[in-house]
């Protein structure tokens, strides 16, 4: 009897894929593997590691700043804790965990990682060192910039798609109107690809994307004149753009980035390297530790201290005090090549385009951006209009009913229920089904007088808007317009200055023997140029030459000189300002271009690179120092000086005028002996005097009379020309109550043959006389050579070719213009 049970089981096997009611089936574990994988890489690519070319978010970002907008937390109202954020999200959209969620939140408000943060984080969201605290501390509302991304949302301007278990819908992108992906960047890891971008300045951007707008066919160097490069949140200096002129051509590309440095007298015998600007994600700390490491292993010397004073109120403050003897100069070289005070970033283009990953070039980015915005507002106008011809089919109803509000009443009344009543009101009155039950639930107070009067102004307004909204879906001129306006008002809103001062490539000292002075750049002849915008950059200049190059390049944007000095790569300089200080500058980080092919888009700000924080002071002048030079000084109240430089001060800047009252320098330049002084002031008068007639006088002197001025008048040129030579008298007349944009100026050239020489402190001759609309010089020129005019801009207009008489009138020109200068 107990071997039964044994039998029992050898007669009737199992069978070896049933086990307990389930089903086992085999099967080809690499295929399983395979197909698991290819899932899971499908996963990170499209849902988690990657942004969208058209909004630059990834779904966890994108998610976020939805909820934020759904919970109502708008920059005007308080603060909630982040942890109830990160709920919210982690509940709804993205159930991926809470870290994740937390860690995309905390980057969306840090502002050393974001060039225009989306979140307005409270408490403490970390630092380049040290990592943020628990959600349950800080807390965190929208940005004024996320609205801009989530704005007209309710419009059905994109599409939504179901969240993870098909309850709530949620955008498969937001209309975003910040080219995100170029102004923020983006970075992440994907199964098999990657993505790194560097951020960029919204003014820029805005600017590029713009130029594509209307010009499509618009090349990566054309738009390089707007978008010239990248801008950090932190500021820095970007050494060589050739890395980043691949990257926009072909979507890769390296730079190197270095901190913004200065050299200070810490006491009487002590001088330290003050970093104020460190490279991108770079912080103090890791500076700090790659110091010590150095000066351990013998690869630095030189430096005796460290120290980070950073804080809220000056902002980044690293001091490195040096030993007594040491050049900073040379210390600060092997800084760059040992310490992170110079790294490099890799640009990887990767992003998602229709659903594809794809590696892309400034160009393209832009390109879908600009699609993107033209689909978003084309939806948004379309729904727009559907709502308005709704609201008007209703108030046409109303207003028929109105007209005879008495039989209205009487025939509802006489109804015997709600479906006759509106059947009734249909075939009395024509109105459709809709018509007639708006009316049927109508309160009878609006039906009186006045809201017929207020129905009808109502009309009016909806038939006003449907027209407009018909125009701009009619024409793409007038579509690409508002595409364009809603840019410009982005940028307004939220565009700040550039941070990053972008610099032409520097050579890297060997690693072979230890790093000396000069090692990098020849201290070879130069030649400053600055242009009337501002821009400055050097030309290679031949040893025994002293003329200054001279480029064979089309007219380009800034394209027009304003001043020009020679000098060396590592010489010192002097940059007049209009405050009345000389300061010191050496150019060897000024971008260098060939002579043959000047282009001042290429060229960085002068005030940027002095360093100077007051917005208000510009370059006036570039003067030599290692030289005696006689340089005229001309003020915008008419006052003139003529000022030797020797004697001068070890100061990095000093006065060579004292201005008095509100009085600004206008113009500083060599006035040697024999040549004459050009002055042309705003009511169009032009003075011709011998520039001997203004003897020399000290550096604190404030000058003498030079021109007088009509009331009201002002300066807007003053310069020094040669005797006997051949110059050309340009001015540009217009309103001074034009309204912006509507460019209407007129331009004449003048033989400077034709102006009467006159004495100091008079009124000069009259030299361009002003048509009905004009009361002002805009802006004048007197030299030799071609003369160039530019918007405001930077965009190059054309002047008249023929001579005029010199109190004639101007000429139409094709815009309005700012500047006037010589041709590069």
């Amino acid at each position: 009897m107990t071997d039964a049970p044994n039998s029992a089981s050898a007669a009737t096997p199992a069978l070896p894929h049933e086990f307990a009611g389930e089903r086992i089936e085999d099967i080809d574990i690499s295929k399983e593997m395979e197909g698991s994988f290819l899932e899971y890489a499908y996963s990170v690519i499209y849902s988690r590691a990657l942004p969208d070319a058209r909004d630059g978010l990834k779904p966890v970002q994108r998610r976020i700043l939805f909820m934020m907008q759904d919970m109502g937390l708008k920059p005007e109202k308080g603060h909630v804790k982040s942890a109830r954020v990160v709920g919210e999200v982690m509940g709804k959209l993205h159930p991926h965990g809470d870290s994740s969620i937390y860690d995309a939140l905390v980057r969306l408000a840090q502002d050393f990682a974001l060039r225009l943060p989306l979140v307005d984080g409270h408490g403490n969201f970390g630092s380049l060192d040290d990592g943020p605290a628990a959600s349950r501390y800080t807390e965190a509302r929208l940005a004024g910039a996320a609205l801009a991304m989530t704005d007209s949302l309710d419009e059905d301007v994109v599409d939504f798609v179901p969240n993870y278990d098909n309850q709530i819908m949620q955008p498969d992108v937001l209309p975003s109107a910040v080219p995100n992906l170029l102004v923020n960047g983006a970075s992440g890891i994907a199964v098999g690809m990657a993505t790194n971008l560097a951020p960029h300045n919204l003014i820029e951007v805005v600017d590029g994307a713009k130029h594509l707008l209307f010009n499509p066919k618009a090349t990566v160097d054309e738009l390089m004149e707007f978008i010239p490069g990248p801008d950090l949140p932190g500021g820095g200096t970007i050494v060589g753009l050739d890395g980043v002129k691949d990257a926009y051509r072909t979507g890769r590309g390296a730079f190197r980035t270095r901190a913004k440095v200065s050299v200070e007298q810490l006491g009487p015998r002590r001088t330290g390297l003050i970093v104020t600007e460190l490279p991108y994600l770079v912080g103090p700390e890791r500076v700090i530790e790659k110091i010590k490491q150095g000066v351990d292993a013998k690869k630095l010397s030189g430096i005796s201290d460290v120290a980070d004073l950073t804080d809220r109120k000056n902002g980044m403050r690293l001091v490195i005090t040096l030993k007594t003897g040491f050049s900073p100069e040379a210390v600060l070289e092997a800084l760059y090549r040992y310490t992170p005070l110079e790294d490099s970033f890799s640009i990887n283009s990767v992003a998602l385009v229709k659903g594809q990953p794809q590696t892309l070039g400034l160009r393209e980015m832009l390109r879908v951006f600009l699609d993107h915005r033209i689909s978003v507002i084309t939806r948004r106008c379309e729904f727009r209009l559907r709502k308005r011809r709704e609201r008007l089919h209703l108030v046409e109803g109303l207003l028929v009913a109105i007209l005879d509000i008495d039989e209205v009443i009487q025939l509802i009344r006489t109804s015997d229920d709600s479906e006759t009543a509106r059947t009734r009101l249909m075939q009395v009155f024509d109105l459709s089904e809709v018509q007639a039950e708006y009316i049927l639930e109508l309160r009878l107070r609006r039906l009186t007088k006045f809201s017929r009067v207020e129905l009808e102004a109502e009309r009016d307004e909806l038939n006003s808007e449907i027209e407009k909204l018909l125009e701009i879906l009619g024409s793409d001129e007038r579509l690409r317009g508002v595409v364009s306006s809603e840019l410009d008002q982005t940028a307004e809103a939220f565009g700040t200055p550039r941070r990053t001062l972008l610099t032409g490539a520097v050579a890297r000292p060997t690693r072979s023997g230890a790093a000396a002075k000069s090692l990098e750049v020849a201290d070879s002849p130069c030649t400053v140029m600055l242009s009337v915008t501002g821009r400055a950059l050097r030309v290679e200049r031949e040893p025994d030459s002293t003329e200054m190059p001279r480029s064979t390049s089309r007219a380009t944007k800034h394209g027009a000189v304003f001043a020009t000095v020679d000098g060396t790569v590592r010489g010192e300089l002097g940059a007049v300002l209009s405050d009345g200080t000389l300061q010191r500058f050496t150019p060897v980080d000024l971008p260098m271009v060939p002579g043959a092919s000047i282009a001042f888009s290429a060229g960085v700000k002068l005030t940027d690179y002095l360093g100077l924080t007051d917005k208000k002071l510009k370059v006036v002048g570039l003067v030599q120092l290692e030289t005696e030079t006689l340089i005229g000084l001309f003020t915008q109240q008419g006052v003139v000086k003529r000022v030797l430089l020797t004697d001068l001060p070890a100061k990095p800047s000093f006065e060579v005028i004292t201005l008095k009252g509100d009085d600004r320098l206008l113009a500083a330049f060599p006035a040697v002996d024999g040549s004459e002084f050009a002055v042309v002031t705003s009511d169009a008068q032009l003075l011709r005097f011998p520039a001997d007639s203004v003897r020399a006088q000290g550096r604190p002197a404030a000058g003498m009379a030079g021109v007088r001025l009509g009331a009201e008048a002002r300066v807007v040129f003053a310069g020094a020309i040669p005797a006997g030579a051949d110059a050309r008298v340009v001015t540009v007349a217009d309103s001074s109550i034009t309204l912006p944009g509507t460019d209407v100026a007129t331009a004449k050239v003048t033989d400077w043959a034709e102006i009467p020489a006159k004495g100091r402190a008079t009124g000069g001759v009259r030299v361009q006389r002003f048509l009905k609309w004009e009361d002002q010089i805009a802006c004048a020129w007197v030299g030799t050579g071609e003369p160039r005019a530019l918007s405001a801009d930077g965009a190059a207009r054309k002047l008249p070719t023929e001579l005029g008489k010199r109190d004639g009138s101007g000429t139409p020109i094709d815009g309005a213009a700012a500047y006037v200068g010589l041709a590069p």
